[in-house]
């Protein structure tokens, strides 16, 4: 597999500035951005080692605690290990290609390693496919260096790294996995089974599984229920066959066809005896196979983004060989300088793919900076405003429970984790119940204590309420805040957190005291609910012009709504008349405790000929009876003239 024609890419010194370059913007975005859900649920673990979590081993949480050793609450130390891993894997793809290929198709190995979007990606965030990557890249070297040396410390090193890979993620089962198909399939290293140095390193890499059997073992299998039969639908979906253009459009489409490309020359190859040709495209296709045969019966976001991701590095290893092959076919039917400029189009696109994946994420750390320009509804606001939420909350917290750390209560675990991250509280607890089950969660935190069945141990002490509004459904709302009340002697709203125009907005409730669940007449009164709205008139993008009617129905259940304001460009117009009869929303809406009923009915009419005419803003402000106030229907109406 010699490299014999030089590919079309620069010398080794763009190989030094990509590098940096990449490096330099996740180490810089990596100590800006907030804690993703993911990252925050990790740094929960690390504070609590153990061999194995409810749906990930130990190495992931050890990572992250080995970072945060550094400094506490900081986001950037939280990642820090995993943008060192991240950030070695070109000099790990260096490493394996060099005695398979010579060290100048080794570097361009390196380079094409950071064209790879997901690859270059790889450390800006403490996940998993990190140490999952880096793990699996470090046994495939040892791995060839023990087969081509029979080194005994290479087969000792090759137990080490699997070992830590199954440490990592159920995922890496694929590598193991691939050399053994390797060893069975390929004739000339059959051999390798008479030999006990083989052993050994099994030996070895089979201590990494005692953290996923012990935690099975102990918690009903939950772990292995989950990934095997809980995450996935295991009915034929069709939008699964799409797997391969999604791959495709992540891996950028010139890429991807080379890399089809590098599997027809590595079997090839293979099949005149090449052993490293047949290592390479072992790792590579039990990995790219697994999750295309895969993806239509499993769980189409995970498939279709980032698992295949370990199967595309050993093809990158072999790329550089099947480039020059390439540039010399290209040149026996074209000039070469035209072929030359097709291939190096492919690190090129490759690279500009790398780069929108790192800023394209990273713009969340300039979310409200970038909103008024974008517009709502484009960025992604995950890894944004955490920040200003702990800041709101330390601030509430101070002066509600002067410097007290009462028992905090969420609907989501992520805040959860969040919140103990900031330091504000020791003790936080979540009514999670769908993110937690979907994410393979829910088991770890009942070991924590920190579900809803902890609640009743808290009994008598005051607690605060928070609720994420901008990720919950109105049903969702009303759940959570009947099972609150039904845990509280009494509790009343106090504060609504607004971030990014309403895109991640919290609500704070106060409880005087928790106590064991009532029954739902026996529940802390008046409840409250949050107020539920609907805009008739106008519709949204509407044009209006003169005298317009503004109708539609709002309630507060346990309350009562006492105003609702027409807004226009965020300035308050007029007041609208309430206490219109809607029998048809108590029915639909299934009103039962809203004082105002059935009286939830509003309507009046606005001169639109008051404002110049083009495009503005329409809003209402309702405030019940509590004097909760909530901005709702925001709109674009356009007015014109008669």
């Amino acid at each position: 597999m010699q490299l014999q024609h030089s590919p079309p890419t620069a010398s080794s010194s763009w190989l030094v500035l990509a590098l940096l370059l990449i490096t330099g913007l996740k180490v810089y975005f990596a100590s800006k951005l907030d804690l993703y859900s993911d990252e925050a649920f990790y740094w929960l673990a690390s504070t609590d080692l153990s061999l194995g979590y409810s749906d990930l081993p130990f190495m992931t949480a050890l990572l992250v605690k080995a970072g945060s050793n550094f400094t506490v609450g900081n986001a950037f130390a939280v990642r820090l290990l995993f943008l060192i891993l991240g950030s070695s894997i070109p000099l790990l793809i260096y490493w394996i290609a060099r005695p398979i290929n010579g060290p100048r198709a080794a570097r361009y190995s390196a380079l094409y390693s950071i064209c790879l979007p997901l690859g270059g990606f790889l450390g800006l965030l403490a996940v998993p496919d990190v140490p999952l990557v880096f793990f699996g890249l470090l046994a495939i070297g040892f791995f060839e260096r023990a087969l081509r040396t029979n080194g005994l410390v290479f087969w000792l090193a090759t137990g080490v790294a699997v070992g830590c890979g199954l440490s990592t993620h159920y995922r890496f089962f694929l590598y193991p996995l691939a050399a053994l198909l390797f060893l069975i399939l390929f004739p000339i290293e059959r051999q390798q089974w008479r030999n006990p140095r083989l052993y050994l390193a099994i030996s070895i890499a089979s201590i990494g599984l005692t953290p996923i059997i012990l935690f099975n073992v102990g918690n009903q299998f939950s772990s292995f229920n989950f990934y095997l039969v809980e995450r996935h639908p295991w009915e034929f979906q069709a939008d699964g066959l799409l797997h391969i253009l999604k791959q495709a459009a992540l891996v950028t489409p010139l890429l991807f066809i080379s890399l089809i490309s590098v599997i027809f020359h590595l079997y090839r190859g293979a099949k005149k005896g090449d052993r490293s040709a047949a290592l390479l495209l072992s790792f590579a296709l039990t990995n790219l196979l697994t999750y295309t045969l895969f993806a239509p019966w499993a769980d189409s976001n995970s498939t279709s983004i980032h698992w295949p991701l370990s199967g595309y590095f050993p093809l990158i290893i072999a790329l550089p060989a099947t480039i020059a092959e390439l540039e010399q076919w290209g040149a026996d039917r074209w000039t070469a300088a035209s072929t030359r400029r097709i291939l190096l189009s492919i690190p090129i696109t490759g690279f500009i793919g790398t780069l929108i994946a790192i800023i394209g994420v990273s713009s969340q750390a300039y979310h409200a900076q970038l909103q008024p320009v974008v517009g709502t509804g484009i960025l992604s606001n995950k890894m944004a405003g955490w920040k200003e939420f702990a800041s709101f909350t330390r601030e509430l917290l101070n002066h509600e429970y002067e410097g007290a750390k009462p028992v905090i209560i969420t609907d989501n675990y992520y805040t959860a984790a969040q919140l103990r991250f900031f330091g504000l509280t020791d003790v936080a607890l979540t009514l999670d119940r769908s993110k937690a089950v979907r994410d393979g969660r829910i088991t770890q935190l009942s070991i924590w204590g920190m579900d809803s069945k902890a609640l009743p141990r808290f009994a008598g002490r005051p607690a605060l309420y928070i609720n994420e509004d901008s990720t919950l459904l109105e049903s969702d709302k009303i759940d959570l805040m009947t099972e609150m009340c039904q845990h509280s002697s009494a509790i009343r709203f106090l504060q609504f957190l607004d971030l990014f125009a309403g895109e991640k907005a919290f609500s704070f409730y106060a409880i005087d005291s928790l106590r064991e669940k009532t029954t739902p007449a026996e529940q802390a009164k008046p409840c409250p609910y949050p107020i539920i709205a609907w805009i008739d008139s106008p519709p949204a993008n509407g044009i209006v012009e003169g005298d317009v009617e503004i109708s539609g129905w709002a309630y507060s259940e346990d309350i009562g709504i006492a105003s609702i304001e027409l807004f226009i460009d965020g300035m308050r117009v007029q007041t609208l008349d309430y206490q219109i009869a809607r029998a048809d929303v108590v029915e639909v809406r299934s009103v039962q405790t809203d004082p105002n009923s059935p009286n939830l009915g509003y309507g009046s009419i606005w001169d639109s000929s008051r404002h110049e005419p083009g495009t503005h803003e329409l809003a209402l402000r309702i405030v019940n009876n509590a004097g909760t106030e909530q901005f709702y229907g925001k709109r674009q109406i356009v007015i014109q003239r008669r």
